[in-house]
């Protein structure tokens, strides 16, 4: 027997994950939730669902097992503590919250009900993270040193778009928020390859000038000025962390990690991907391998079965598993490197299974809270300051 899932936001980023969630074996039926009823109606028609609802309140009134929260990511934190204390277990994209109030709520709740959160961190999977850990599991980085993880998102680069998307009307007063609040495609990737978290940051920020005034603290409900923020973290494991969250760059744009040990080492630019090690004993060029190309389906096994016109798991690389795959998946949207199917098929397996994700709300607060410090840092001239830990979570180290 499978679950029931509730959407909450229909908007353009949910077309990834509607179909996912409707194809995957161990879901009984999905509802769909929007305030905005035509866009609710549109989609229902779209995907062919019709079980739809007017609201997160009357959602959690239903009798769906869990509720996915795709809506605008400064609401995600008080959402899903409000799924969580009507008994559903949450799927939720990032941030997973805002401020250490909501994060601190959050974890709380999850703690008090028992029940599953989950934070959709799609660099998890991205092929360079599970590149990484595979060598570090492996001992190869020898003892890590140093990682930076790196998030360039100019807003000329689609960004104009998807604020006005979220924020409607008074889009402006939204758009300008600290660079830091939303930190984990950064610090999410360097934290799920060593285990370690964060104990202090020093943090600046690069004050904008732009005269589009998004980041006018007259402006923004925010009162920032910063488009870019960069950040030195002093790691549990006696490493260090370096992140960049840039908006403003002269750059094509990426999410991106190195990673640096006394053995091994793994660097990463626009155009170039190597592990190296300091004898240069192995210099490997992982650009074919860590491309997310999509992989076809092999004839024998498990996989045998194509169920889609290409015959593909879509943008995935390599290292990606797709054997672990529900095999309904192959064909279907993919997205952020091959993520989405990966961090989809964990949700509904957790919510199964009882057992906590890879992405647990331990993990979301270890990716947040970073940023959240940093921010701080930051409205404080660099002042080095304590990042605050909730702890790895049940049942780990």
């Amino acid at each position: 027997m499978g679950i029931k899932v509730g959407m909450c936001g229909v908007g353009a980023f949910a077309d990834s994950f509607i179909p996912l969630f409707n194809a995957h074996p161990l879901v009984d039926e999905v509802m769909l939730c929007d305030l905005d009823e035509e866009k609710l109606k549109a989609k229902s028609e779209k995907f062919d669902i019709p079980s739809t609802c007017p609201s997160l309140d009357e959602l959690c009134q239903t009798d769906v097992d869990a509720i996915a929260v795709i809506t605008q990511n400064w609401m995600h934190g008080p959402q899903a503590v409000q799924a969580l204390r009507s008994g559903k277990h949450v799927y939720s994209a990032v941030p997973s919250a805002i401020t250490m109030d909501e994060i601190t709520a959050l974890v709380g709740t999850v703690e008090a009900t028992g029940l599953i959160y989950m934070i959709g961190e799609t660099s998890y999977y991205h092929p360079s993270a599970i590149y990484c850990r595979d060598r570090f599991q492996k001992g190869d980085f020898g003892r890590v040193v140093y990682g930076e993880g790196e998030y360039y998102h100019d807003w000329d680069h689609g960004l104009y778009e998807v604020m006005k998307w979220r924020g409607g009307e008074k889009w402006m007063e939204t758009a300008g928020s600290p660079p830091m609040h939303y930190p984990t495609h950064s610090t999410g990737m360097i934290v799920s390859v060593t285990g370690a978290h964060a104990t202090h940051v020093s943090c600046f920020g690069f004050v904008d000038e732009h005269e589009d005034g998004i980041y006018n603290p007259e402006v923004n409900v925010w009162n920032n000025t910063f488009s870019n923020e960069s950040a030195l973290f002093r790691m549990s494991d006696g490493s260090m962390m370096r992140i960049n969250e840039f908006r403003r760059i002269g750059h094509p744009g990426e999410v991106r990690i190195s990673l640096y040990g006394t053995e091994g080492s793994y660097e990463e630019q626009a155009n170039a991907k190597v592990w190296v090690t300091k004898n240069r004993a192995e210099m490997i060029d992982l650009n074919d391998m860590l491309e997310p190309i999509g992989v076809p389906v092999k004839p024998e096994g498990k996989m045998a079965a194509v169920t889609s016109a290409d015959g593909t798991h879509r943008g995935v690389s390599k290292v990606h598993d797709v054997g672990r795959l529900p095999r309904e998946f192959i064909g279907l949207p993919n997205g952020h490197r091959g993520s989405h199917q990966f961090l989809v098929d964990d949700f509904v397996n957790a919510c199964i299974s009882g057992q906590q994700p890879l992405t647990n709300v331990w993990q979301a607060a270890r990716y947040l809270v970073p940023g959240l410090m940093a921010h701080e840092s930051a409205k404080r001239e660099g002042e080095l300051l304590d990042v605050p830990d909730f702890g790895p979570g049940p049942g780990e180290d």
